[in-house]
């Protein structure tokens, strides 16, 4: 007799998964292994050329090779059955520093750096209290409060995952603490958590812009205005369902914060509101390229960050400690990104030379699809490929393919970068990738953030859903009104 069944019992499931991922990977690789074998030795058309390099492309990304590799990868085997070796040769000379050697692009270390540095200095925690002091009297108002931190973070560092985590520690469990269904209470903790690559500065702004070949700055500026109404409208959302629903987001006592602290409290984010200033406000005024915008972004950020270390009594060597953190950090952000750039372009010489984008086009025409039927039918594509794939594997692998068919219905480009990183953004919040989810069910099953409560990730998901169908609204609008995006960068000098 077996001394230990649960023991038993709990091997089953982690046995049956292992089995379906080693089936999986078989079937990935057969796949993989077919779709090269045809681009090599078979007499392919270069358009089928083109699109099993986009199918191999999703093979790869589904069995777990890193963006840039997958694609880069698949982009090599494309070139080779299309054009040769010697192509093969010369692209990859060429393709790592012409890519990668834009003035565009060097916005990004300053970006990562400037985030670091607001983080890893603790400038950045006393958003959620200062957002509860003038917030918390509203219906949901520690929800309310959660996703207008998220904005100001947002605007200020630019990544989802920080601010998730920033605000995730303070957030939960204050909202327990207070009675919030956990529902309600992780939700708006993820959906915060989104904004961080709409409103800029935002690193997926940056790389679509790159890649698309717009302005830098004048795509940063389009995400401001629609960034601000989906926080306005997850702020709204989370005031009617508590309305609705008053049990699942209690009214705080507000009658111990008063005026004096509520203004006292702005002190404490003034200098990361200088450092929005300084970046949307020189942006917009045509002061500063997106480039500087960032230098200057990350010189006050650091001057700022150190002032603050000092001020809190940190010891020199804790000064240096924090400086070395955040740069490190920077450093593998940006490699990350830049390998992925390399892997884009290669595959966009691929989709140039297959003629596929031409072929989309065409089809799209000949179809008779207009620019808001296209756009609809997008969001479906996007909704079933953010279920599968990595936020920017997504961006990078549709980029080459649509901005031609994109521009034949009239789409502007600059507009087209918000649509796609918002549902970039909504691709983070749903199921089964969903990262967002899983960075908040992994902060929610701490003890101390739960405070003793268990939070399934079932719970997370369905705190998400209200959010991400808001997203989605709010895209639906941006469809049938561009000019809310493309209004702040034409009344703009921005360079």
């Amino acid at each position: 007799m077996n001394e230990h069944p649960e023991k038993e019992t709990g091997t089953l499931p982690a046995q049956d998964g292992s089995r379906i991922a080693v089936s999986f990977l078989f079937f990935g690789l057969a796949v993989a292994v077919a779709a090269f074998s045809a681009m090599l030795f078979m007499d392919l058309s270069r358009q089928s050329v083109g699109l099993l390099v986009i199918a191999l492309s999703i093979v790869l990304l589904l069995m777990g090779i890193p963006v840039g590799v997958a694609m880069l990868g698949a982009a090599v085997v494309g070139l080779w059955a299309i054009s040769g070796g010697r192509v093969v040769t010369s692209t990859l000379k060429s393709v790592a520093y012409d890519s990668t050697a834009s003035w565009s692009y060097s916005v990004i270390p300053m970006f990562i750096l400037m985030g670091m540095l607001l983080w890893r200095s603790g400038l950045t925690a006393s958003a959620f209290e200062t957002a509860r002091r003038w917030l918390g009297w509203l219906p949901g108002g520690l929800a309310v409060s959660t996703n207008f931190a998220g904005a100001t973070l947002a605007a200020s560092s630019g990544s989802t995952i920080g601010i998730t985590y920033a605000l995730g520690r303070v957030s939960i469990p204050e909202m327990l603490r207070s009675g919030y269904h956990p529902q309600l209470a992780v939700g708006s903790v993820a959906a915060a958590g989104t904004l961080g690559q709409i409103i800029p500065p935002s690193l997926l702004l940056v790389i679509y812009a790159g890649a698309a070949s717009v302005p830098v700055g004048q795509q940063l500026l389009a995400g401001v205005v629609p960034g601000l109404i989906l926080a306005f409208a997850f702020a709204a959302m989370i005031i009617v369902y508590a309305m609705i629903r008053p049990e699942v987001a209690p009214r705080i006592d507000m009658r111990a914060i008063t005026w004096r602290m509520r203004w006292q409290s702005l002190a404490g984010i003034l200098p990361v509101a200088c450092v929005v200033l300084l970046v949307i406000g020189g942006l917009f005024a045509g002061i500063f390229t997106a480039t500087e915008a960032g230098v200057f972004g990350m010189l006050a950020a650091l001057v700022f960050g150190v002032a603050h270390q000092i001020r809190q009594g940190a010891s020199m060597a804790e000064i240096v400690e924090m400086l070395r953190v955040s740069v490190i950090g920077t450093l593998q952000g940006t490699a990350s990104i830049f390998l992925l750039i390399i892997g884009v372009a290669a595959l966009a010489r691929v989709m140039a030379l297959s003629q596929v984008p031409n072929m989309l086009a065409s089809g799209i025409l000949d179809l008779g699809l207009g620019r808001v039927e296209l756009l609809l039918i997008l969001i479906l594509v996007y909704l079933i490929l953010g279920m599968f794939m990595d936020t920017l594997a997504m961006m990078l692998l549709t980029i080459p393919v649509l901005l031609i068919p994109l521009r034949t219905v009239g789409v502007d480009p600059l507009w087209f970068g918000v649509f796609l990183v918002v549902m970039a953004e909504v691709g983070l919040l749903t199921p089964p990738l969903g990262i967002l989810t899983f960075i908040v069910h992994r902060i929610a099953s701490d003890p101390q953030a739960n405070l003793g409560t268990p939070i399934s990730l079932t719970t997370v998901f369905k705190g998400v859903a209200p959010f991400a169908l808001t997203a989605l609204a709010v895209l639906i609008l941006l469809i049938f009104v561009p000019g809310i995006v493309t209004w702040l960068p034409g009344a703009s000098l921005a360079r």
